[in-house]
């Protein structure tokens, strides 16, 4: 079964490499990769990245933890009364620094799951594309197309003059 040809050029511009990824993504293919030497900001806009969604795994992990910590600080206090003279037995005033360590530790647990799963990691699978130079100054534009755009794709990469081409069967072992 065919499944698709993977396509990688190299360019030692960023210029063109995110004219490259914006012509692609005008074609309407989607699988696109990126490789750069550094994180470049540009990049990830042309590759329509949003904002991070780490930051929400953060808002509901402090938030759960904190009515954690709430709720364990006055279910003790519930179960084992300490009434001493005629103070509620329920002080929220006295729970605060529960309530925040909680809300810290579950606040940091969940971003470092949030980023975990985000980022794809670990990575079962190696990386079939990589070309050591993408760590040495070169940009990268790798994408699976079709069978049936693969010239289409072709056409794109080479229009901004790529230092190399290199196209496989998606699914080989190597490039």
């Amino acid at each position: 079964m065919d499944s698709g040809f993977g396509i990688l050029a190299s360019y030692s511009y960023l210029d063109s490499a995110l004219k490259a990824i914006e012509g692609l993504r005008k074609a309407g293919l989607k699988e696109i990769t990126a490789y750069m030497p550094y994180p470049e900001h540009e990049v990830e806009h042309a590759l329509g990245y949003g904002q991070s969604p780490v930051r929400v795994w953060a808002l509901v992990g402090g938030l759960c933890g904190a009515a954690g910590g709430l709720a364990f600080t006055s279910w003790t206090s519930m179960d084992w009364p300490l009434v001493t003279g005629g103070k509620p037995i329920l002080s929220i005033p006295a729970y605060i620094i529960i309530v925040f360590e909680m809300m810290v530790l579950f606040g940091a647990l969940s971003t470092v799951i949030g980023l975990f799963i985000n980022s794809r990691l670990p990575q079962v699978k190696p990386l079939v594309v990589y070309d050591p130079e993408f760590t040495a100054g070169k940009y990268g534009v790798y994408i699976k197309v079709a069978r049936d755009s693969k010239e289409q794709a072709m056409q794109i990469l080479n229009g901004q003059d790529p230092d190399k081409l290199q196209e496989h069967q998606v699914g080989d072992d190597h490039v």
